[in-house]
């Protein structure tokens, strides 16, 4: 952590309270690296927070209750544009992670994280790096190659994750939840949670929403 000229100035974003004070008392002991200037449990909250503390660097979840992550990430660099937003998050989801990138975000991080590592990865991170964890690396890397090949999912262009592309196709065939949970041998609860992530990536409100998207866009072939 050279060329530090004091603290980085934080402000952390989680729709969870436990995990906004796991995150100071994990970093509390170095708060001569790092000092947490804003905190916000509230998205609609969020923004006022990082207008008024002006923070070097924003930790922000991809899911937030009633909101997104990613959205809140391009609403923050549009009034800070200095400001680093860096992804801490528990979603190993390569997709995730690409999304984030495409909204500017410097860094995604997974919460398994320790706290002298996220203070190093923070301090790299202001300094100019992108960053992601290492345990998505050999991931990524693999879907780089997929996608070169041409092997990718359907869905894929669109931000699905695979297993999302495989509950789309069985909405589009018109299976019930029952019946998707059942194929593919998830519970009920598992299938509307991917419904949900498959809803707000493709910008619908429903299944009819986005099985029309899914025809329009060519999905399936």
């Amino acid at each position: 952590m050279t060329g530090a000229v004091g603290p980085l100035r934080v402000v952390i974003i989680d729709d969870h309270q436990m995990v906004l004070d796991g995150l100071k008392a994990m970093l509390a002991p170095y708060g001569d690296h790092v000092t947490i200037v804003g905190e916000s449990s509230d998205p609609a909250a969020a923004l006022a927070v990082v207008r008024e503390a002006k923070p070097d660097m924003v930790l922000l979840d991809i899911r937030l209750r009633g909101a997104s992550g990613l959205d809140l990430c391009g609403e923050i660099l549009a009034v800070q544009p200095q400001c680093k937003v860096v992804f801490l998050t528990v979603y190993d989801d390569e997709q995730y992670l690409y999304q984030a990138l495409r909204v500017g975000a410097a860094g995604f991080l997974l919460k398994r994280i320790r706290g002298g590592e996220l203070v190093d990865y923070l301090r790299r991170i202001c300094e100019g790096e992108v960053l992601i964890d290492p345990s998505l690396a050999g991931r990524v890397a693999l879907s780089a190659a997929r996608l070169r090949s041409g092997e990718f999912w359907p869905g894929a262009h669109l931000g699905l994750t695979q297993r999302e592309s495989e509950v789309l196709a069985l909405l589009v065939a018109g299976l019930s939840n029952r019946a998707i949970a059942a194929k593919l041998v998830v519970s009920e609860e598992t299938v509307k949670t991917h419904s949900r992530g498959i809803y707000r990536k493709l910008g619908v409100a429903d299944r009819a929403g986005a099985v029309a998207t899914a025809l329009r866009e060519g999905v399936f072939h």
